[in-house]
């Protein structure tokens, strides 16, 4: 008799309908398909117990009955996973569909709530969008803003006045704290925890893509007399068979495990054949050695850099502040002084024979309005490394007093007021030396160029304007983003007011957004490449803060014809004739017999050796590929200067990789 098939809808379960105290029996078999499945394999339609017979998955031995007991107790274990698997999706599909609810709510109750605020903005867009509005109080700077949390003077939500963007690590904390409470079935309170963090909010239009239209300077800083400069790392330096960079690091384990020595301490360190042997007794000295070893391969590249930066025409780059790995590490910090004083003296040596500038940027970490006291301690030993590695430098004066340390001014905790308080407090208990290093630069979270510019002219620090970072985060009351009204020429003479009181030179920091970026989170992320010069005075010293570190100034060289660009040329896909490199092994080719290879002659003509004909000229063209390269001018870019790499072309400055197909070089020219 053919098994009759029963109905999706009478053999579907559905999870919903299923009680989660009580135990769920499955009433169908889980199988994929009846698709290749022999007939053998299905149950018996008569059969009353769910455990007797095949199940799928579950495969007896060849001497081992399918009813048997120990079958029979073996498919009842799996039956009981089965069921707990089921009850359990059960339970997840109930708490989906109940936070889903609890979202649902929560938005319509913001729809409500904001349909006031939508309104308003709405009618400031209108009227900036009036061509008789020509004032900024008319144009985009009449926003309606929030009312302003108790002591902070500020509103929460506006990062034009000044309000703290959350950070990434901040949303994440939220959105852990949501689910969290979803789990535990606790109701959610739609003000206290929104879903959107406020930069990404899409009742926000003036912050995303609908914002209102950045109002930028037409002049251009030409005929150009300053110094332009990147961060760091040079990429055709770092691509280099052996690369220069300042940069080397390790990871904590590696101290701890070079505190062991080598099994042959007379061989080089190899990661397989000579590594630590942790069966001998550890050194704490022996890995601090080992960190210190790093920092003066680092510090050793500095010289090779600051003369590749001079054939250039680029005389300012920031030092990396991981120089020197952990230096400022509470358990595996060091003293600069006892090892690295001689190396970075003949860096500053050649820095101050080139006249060059050399500046640092202590990282994100580094704050000193921190209300936690570990943060400060933290922060204070990182500036007094950074301190210590520019003092060793030993620069003539002037140079001394420009190599600056820029900081950013940090978090803002909820109360700006509270916050600047600590700053001082902490910044009286510097020490001279880093008093006169250290600037402050405005950043794109919490504090604008209006926030930072009083407290720099009270404390007598230099202000660095970055102009990313204002077109990210302004106050809104006082300017409009873009170039023209920070520009404005007496607020430039207030922030160069801030140097020439310390006596150094200014300077000032410039990028782009990637291309698309829309939200605040997205615009941060400097471009690759900048396409323009900012508004600054032509004698700035000019920080591009780009991805491609020197390329992206050799573009602007190239499009402005600043000086020096002539020397600029474009590197040879994968080839680099800056490094020595022997002449490749002339494959020998099996010649047959001499008289198979004779041709025919004419009578009076005497025989010839078909491999005496050209020999020796592919010999000769294999000799033409050997070069030799001097230290002095090994990864200096050749004698032609090919230096630049095409806008998303780096992997042009490595050898091809060994498979690869040849690069088609059709249609690039031009």
């Amino acid at each position: 008799m053919p098994r009759k098939s029963k109905s999706p809808k009478e053999t579907q379960t559905s999870l919903t309908s299923l009680n989660a105290e009580e135990p769920v029996a499955p009433q169908v078999h889980l199988r994929r398909s009846n698709r290749r499945m022999s007939k053998t394999m299905l149950p018996p339609e008569d059969t009353a117990d769910p455990t007797s017979g095949p199940m799928l998955g579950i495969r007896p031995p060849a001497d081992e009955d399918v009813n048997s007991e120990k079958m029979r107790q073996h498919k009842d274990a799996v039956g009981e996973d089965m069921r707990l698997a089921i009850e359990g999706l059960a339970r997840m599909e109930r708490r989906l569909r109940s936070a889903t609810k609890r979202q649902k709510l929560q938005l319509e109750h913001d729809a409500r709530s904001d349909e006031p605020r939508k309104s308003s903005v709405l009618q400031v867009m209108h009227h900036s969008a009036d061509p008789d509005s020509s004032s900024i109080q008319q144009g985009s700077l009449a926003r309606t803003k929030p009312t302003a949390e108790p002591g902070t003077g500020a509103a929460p939500d506006d990062a034009g006045s000044g309000g703290q963007l959350p950070t990434p690590e901040e949303d994440e904390d939220k959105q852990d704290d949501f689910a969290r409470d979803i789990s535990k079935g606790m109701s959610m309170d739609p003000e206290s925890k929104r879903i959107d963090a406020p930069e990404e909010a899409p009742d926000v239009p003036e912050r995303g893509a609908a914002r209102a239209p950045p109002v930028n300077s037409d002049y251009l800083p030409l005929p150009w007399k300053g110094r332009l400069g990147y961060a760091c790392l040079n990429t055709y330096l770092r691509s280099a068979k052996t690369p220069v960079f300042c940069s080397r690091t390790c990871r904590m384990a590696s101290i701890i495990d070079h505190r062991y020595p080598l099994l042959d301490e007379s061989q080089p360190e190899h990661p397989v054949k000579n590594r630590p042997d942790k069966s001998k007794e550890p050194s704490v000295e022996r890995g601090q050695k080992f960190l210190q070893n790093i920092g003066l391969t680092n510090a050793r590249d500095i010289v090779r850099m600051l003369r590749w930066n001079d054939k250039y025409n680029i005389k300012f780059m920031r030092l990396s502040s991981e120089m020197f790995p952990f230096a400022s590490h509470l358990e595996h910090g060091y003293s600069l002084a006892s090892f690295a004083s001689d190396v970075l003296a003949e860096a500053g040596q050649v820095a101050a024979e080139l006249g060059h500038r050399l500046t640092v940027h202590p990282g994100q970490f580094t704050q000193l309005g921190s209300p936690r006291k570990e943060v400060i301690t933290a922060a204070v030993r990182d500036l007094e490394y950074h301190d210590e590695m520019l003092s060793l430098l030993r620069l003539p004066k002037q140079q001394d007093r420009d190599a600056v340390m820029i900081l950013h001014m940090g978090g803002v905790y909820g109360d700006k007021a509270a916050t600047l308080d600590r700053f001082r407090q902490n910044y009286a208990k510097l020490s001279p030396s880093i008093k006169a290093r250290l600037v402050l630069e405005n950043d794109d979270v919490g504090w604008t160029v209006h926030d930072l510019l009083p407290v720099c002219e009270e404390l007598n620090i230099p202000l660095v304007l970055d102009y990313h970072h204002h077109n990210i985060l302004f106050d809104s009351t006082k300017c409009r983003e873009g170039t023209l009204d920070i520009s404005d020429a007496e607020l430039q003479a207030r922030i160069a007011a801030t140097w020439t009181r310390k006596g150094a030179r200014q300077k000032m920091h410039y990028s782009e957004p990637c291309p698309g970026a829309v939200t605040p989170r997205d615009r941060r992320k400097h471009s690759p490449r900048v396409a323009t010069l900012p508004p600054c005075p032509p004698d700035m010293d000019l920080m591009i803060e780009a991805k491609d570190k020197e390329q992206a100034v050799f573009e602007l060289m190239r499009n402005f014809k600043l000086p020096g660009f002539e020397h600029i040329h474009d590197v040879v896909p994968h080839e680099r004739d800056d490094e020595s490199r022997p002449a490749p092994a002339v494959p020998k080719k099996k010649q047959k017999a001499a008289a198979n290879l004779k041709r025919k002659r004419a009578p009076d003509e005497e025989a010839i050796e078909l491999n005496d004909v050209g020999a020796g000229a592919e010999d000769q063209e294999q000799m033409k590929l050997a070069i030799e390269v001097s230290d002095e001018n090994y990864a200096m870019g050749g004698p032609n200067n090919r230096v630049y790499w095409p806008p998303g072309q780096e992997d042009w400055l490595k050898p091809t990789k060994r498979g690869a197909k040849p690069l088609r070089t059709d249609g690039l020219a031009g």
